[in-house]
C-alpha cells in the first residue's frame, strides 16, 4: 500500500473514532434519573417518578394551599400581582389596608395614584405595580362589568397579568386546573429533571404533559411548598428531604440530617407560615418538647 493511501486510511480511522467519542459524550451528558453516567431515563420511567414525587408530596403537605390571603377573585388577582419580587407574607401584611381603601375594581380604578403607591410601597416596585393595578382595575370595570373573568385568554389581556398570575387565579378562585410556574417551581422541576427548559411557558407545557389535568393546581401548591420549606435555592436541606430517594439532585445541599433540619423553614422548622389568615386545617408550629420552657 502506498504512503498516500496509508495516510488516508489512518485519517479515516481517526475521524471515525473522534465521531464515536463525540456521540458517546453526548449520550453520557443526557439527563438521567440517577445522575452520573447512568443510562438516560425513559419517558415512562420519568412519568412514573414524577407522579410518585407528587404522591409523596401530597402526604408531606396535605394542607398545601395558596399562601396569599384573599376573600374573592379580585383580591387574589391583586395580591398575586403584588407578590412579584417579594414574599407572600409581605403582601398579606399590606393588602388589608389596600382592600379597605379599594374593595372593588371600580374603587381601585378611581384611586389616586400617589395614595395607591404608598399603600403598596412595602411590596417593592410599587410604582410599576400601581400602574398595573390601576390598569387592570379599569379594564375589569370597562370590559368585564367589574368582575374578574374566569378564562385564561381574558386574564392575560389585563395589565400586569401573565400566565403565572392567570393560573393562580383560575386554579384557586375558579377551580380551573393550571400550573403555576414561579421561581420555586422552576427550580425544583429542573432539579428533578422533569424538564431542562428555562422558559416558563415551555416548562408549563412539559410538566402539564406528565400529569392528568386534575392534578395541576394541587401539584403547583405542593411543589411551591416544598421549595419554600425544604428544597431551597441556596442551601437545600437534602438530609431532611422526604423525597430524597427520588431526586437526581440529591447532594446539592446539606446531607447531614441534623444540619439539614436546621435549614427547614415555616412549619417544618417550627415557625408560622406566610398567611395571616390561615385555613382552619393548616397546622401551627409544633408543640415544644416535654420539659421545655
Amino acid at each position: 500500500m502506498s504512503a498516500k493511501k496509508t495516510a488516508a486510511t489512518k485519517k479515516g480511522v481517526a475521524t471515525k473514532k473522534a465521531a464515536t467519542a463525540k456521540n458517546a459524550a453526548g449520550k453520557s451528558s443526557a439527563p438521567t434519573a440517577s445522575g452520573g453516567g447512568a443510562p438516560a431515563e425513559s419517558r415512562t420511567a420519568l412519568v412514573r417518578r414524577a407522579r410518585r414525587i407528587n404522591r409523596e408530596l401530597a402526604e408531606v403537605y396535605p394542607y398545601a394551599h395558596p399562601e396569599l390571603d384573599f376573600e374573592n377573585p379580585f383580591q387574589l388577582l391583586v395580591a398575586t400581582v403584588l407578590s412579584a419580587q417579594t414574599t407572600d407574607l409581605r403582601v398579606n401584611q399590606t393588602t388589608p389596608a389596600l382592600f379597605e381603601a379599594y374593595p372593588t375594581p371600580e374603587d381601585m380604578a378611581a384611586a389616586d395614584p400617589e395614595r395607591l403607591e404608598q399603600l403598596i410601597r412595602p411590596t417593592g416596585f410599587f410604582r410599576a405595580k400601581a400602574r398595573s393595578l390601576l390598569g387592570l382595575s379599569a379594564a375589569l370595570r370597562d370590559d368585564f362589568g367589574g368582575e374578574v373573568p374566569g378564562r385564561l385568554q381574558d386574564l392575560v389581556r389585563l395589565p400586569g397579568v401573565g400566565r403565572k398570575t392567570a393560573n393562580v387565579v383560575l386554579g384557586n378562585a375558579f377551580g380551573v386546573p393550571g400550573i403555576t410556574v414561579d421561581t420555586h417551581f422552576q427550580r425544583l422541576v429542573r432539579r428533578w429533571r422533569w424538564t431542562a427548559e428555562t422558559d416558563p411557558e415551555k416548562i408549563e407545557a412539559e410538566v402539564c404533559a406528565l400529569f392528568p389535568k386534575s392534578d395541576w393546581t394541587m401539584l403547583s401548591h405542593r411543589v411551591i411548598f416544598h421549595g419554600r420549606r425544604i428544597c431551597h435555592s441556596r442551601k437545600p436541606a437534602c438530609g431532611a428531604c422526604p423525597i430524597a430517594p427520588l431526586c437526581p439532585a440529591y447532594g446539592e445541599g446539606e446531607t447531614d440530617p441534623e444540619k439539614a433540619r436546621k435549614l427547614l423553614k415555616y412549619e417544618k422548622g417550627g415557625l408560622p407560615g406566610q398567611r395571616l389568615k390561615p385555613p382552619p386545617d393548616f397546622p401551627g408550629p409544633p408543640a415544644p418538647p416535654l420539659g421545655a420552657e
